[in-house]
């Protein structure tokens, strides 16, 4: 008796203490964490005269600047919203003379580019000078840095300019080799909606071929007529250039006038030393634009605190899904809550929504573009469409009072279809698993293990045309259109923004601002008087701007390359459009120009 006094009296003390130990543990490091953060909080960005912004974009871009830690790496992206308010701020900014301009490639889609783009342009128009210059140069990196009035190319570098171009793969020979059938139901008359081809076909049908030469066309004539003005050259030149492979390296761009001179990067800092005015026998002043952009925008945004925000600017980027969704996800019940606070918030005035997505989930984009409708019989509410807003990422949009898209912003796709993968041979066959069950009555179990019966199919088919048509309606009610008029410029269709605005999917060309801009004139706001409330699906996980002021800034960032980032889209994709719970209303196919 006394041994179990003894074991249970000391058993307790050890739990006691050890939960003593660990809250003291906890609550010591709690304290180290918020002063080592704090430290770095309290830092304000010191910027010297005739300072030059080094201007790097190799990494992930998206519309809003987020970081996470996953699988022991810290993932993030910049956001063009930074980017672009970074820009701003540096314009008026006197201590700033100038922006370096260095990047081969750029993560990012054409619309977003031709937005940085504008923005470097406007900053040149204050008087200050934007100069280009790297080793390598690719196609979209090009278009970015052809804005500059000096643009630089390495003795040695790499050069491309030869047209665009995109490439789809086709699982359908891998799915026959593992024995799955796509059950495929899509519109009616979706011809167009060609998502599910790469499950069906071993290449493009017509209908895809057609659309796809269209809207790259029209993506190409954008890039090179921006590039032509820039450079004061003939778009049809640069066609030529193209065609007959004319710069095949760096001292060919300099040849037919796409660049201004080759030179080594030290040649490159000494006549930035110069146009900053630096000081003789002192160094040039280079900061990271990066930083600045972050850190100015952070203390804006600090002072802005205590004004009330009178528009806001919501962040829809990614695949829609539904329910939360996650980083770079749209989730219908997220986004939707955050539209209904923005409506319900009385100090709010208009609201912009930002949509750079692809689709996804149809009824998530349904509970979405409830919430815009409602928005709108109370107060303004604008869209600013990004790199695409097609198929669900234009079901939310067509409501909204005025649409601005860029004129190489994929949209439209208006189409729906569903997917259910038959498995049942891959299991028997390769593995040697069966299935069997009961079920109480004839269509209670609509399994991926047994094959859809006629009726069943015919029961999805009038479920897909259902929500097509509903689709349509709402497009038709939103764009003031007829909806034979939404269907014949419909049926899955994908269009470039330049014919998206001549047949009325979209009402203007614009970036970000252009739609602020709009949304404070409906809502009588002066320019001078905006203050915005972002709301974003991700915020930066505060670890990251600890390890952003104690990073060394002359180390390059870890990037993932072009195949890594593919592979992981494909994965994401087959894993969504399998779901047998949804339909879904999304672009045609994974987009990756070349």
């Amino acid at each position: 008796m006394t041994f179990w006094k003894t074991f249970w009296a000391s058993l307790l003390a050890s739990f006691i203490s050890g939960i003593l130990v660990m809250l003291l543990f906890f609550m010591i490091l709690s304290m180290m964490i918020a002063g080592f953060g704090s430290m770095f909080e309290s830092k304000k960005l010191t910027v010297n005269d005739n300072t030059v912004l080094h201007m790097e974009l190799d990494g992930e871009i998206g519309d809003y600047t987020y970081a996470e830690i996953a699988g022991f790496q810290l993932e993030k992206q910049f956001g063009l919203i930074d980017i672009l308010e970074g820009i701003k701020i540096a314009k008026n900014d006197p201590k700033i003379k100038g922006i370096f301009l260095n990047c081969d490639n750029v993560s990012a889609g054409m619309a977003t580019i031709k937005e940085i783009r504008d923005a470097l342009a406007d900053f040149q128009a204050s008087g200050k000078f934007v100069v280009s210059y790297h080793e390598n140069y690719d196609k979209k990196a090009y278009y970015l840095a052809s804005v500059a009035k000096e643009v630089y190319v390495f003795p040695s570098g790499m050069f491309e300019f030869l047209g665009l171009g995109n490439e789809i793969m086709f699982l359908k020979g891998a799915l026959e080799k593992l024995e799955v059938e796509m059950q495929i139901i899509r519109g009616s008359n979706n011809k167009f909606k060609s998502a599910v081809e790469p499950l069906l076909y071993d290449k493009m049908s017509d209908e895809s071929r057609a659309q796809a030469q269209k809207y790259m066309d029209a993506l190409w004539l954008e890039m090179t007529t921006a590039i032509a003005s820039s450079r004061n050259m003939k778009v049809q030149f640069l066609d030529k250039i193209a065609d007959s492979a004319f710069i095949r390296k760096a001292g060919d761009a300099v040849k037919y006038k796409m660049a201004d001179g080759i030179k080594y990067y030290d040649e490159v800092l000494d006549i930035l030393t110069k146009k900053a005015g630096t000081p003789a026998g002192e160094e040039l002043e280079l900061l990271s634009f990066q930083k600045y952009a972050l850190k100015k925008v952070k203390e804006e945004q600090i002072l802005d605190k205590k004004r009330d925000k009178n528009i806001a600017v919501i962040v829809a980027e990614g695949e829609i899904v539904d329910g939360e969704g996650e980083a770079n996800q749209i989730g219908g019940a997220s986004l939707s809550a955050q539209i209904r606070e923005a409506r319900m918030d009385e100090k709010i005035k208009a609201v912009v929504l930002r949509i750079n997505s692809p689709g996804g989930s149809a009824l998530a984009s349904d509970i979405i573009w409830r919430e815009v409708t409602l928005t709108k019989a109370v107060k303004p509410i604008v869209v600013s469409m990004g790199d695409m807003a097609a198929s669900g990422g234009y079901y939310i949009a067509c409501g909204a009072d005025k649409i601005y898209a860029q004129p190489n912003t994929i949209t439209g796709s208006i189409g729906v279809f569903g997917i259910i993968p038959y498995t049942g041979d891959l299991f028997k066959n390769k593995l040697g698993i069966t299935f069997d069950g009961v079920q109480t009555n004839e269509h209670a179990v609509l399994s991926m293990n047994k094959r859809l019966t006629e009726v069943e199919l015919k029961l999805i088919q009038q479920g897909v045309d259902d929500i097509y048509e509903d689709f349509i309606s709402k497009v038709g009610a939103g764009r003031g259109m007829k909806k034979a008029d939404v269907d014949s410029i419909g049926q899955g269709r994908v269009w470039a923004g330049t014919d998206a605005k001549r047949i009325g999917l979209v009402d203007e060309f614009g970036g970000l601002q252009d739609a602020i801009n709009d949304a404070a004139k409906r809502a009588g706001i002066a320019q001078k008087d905006v203050v915005i409330k972002y709301y974003l699906a991700a915020e930066v996980d505060p670890l990251f701007e600890i390890l952003e002021n104690i990073e060394n800034p002359e180390e390059e960032p870890t990037e993932k390359s072009r195949l890594q980032m593919q592979l992981t889209e494909i994965y994401s994709y087959l894993t969504t459009i399998g779901q047998t719970t949804q339909y879904q209303a999304r672009l045609p196919y994974l987009f990756w120009i070349n």
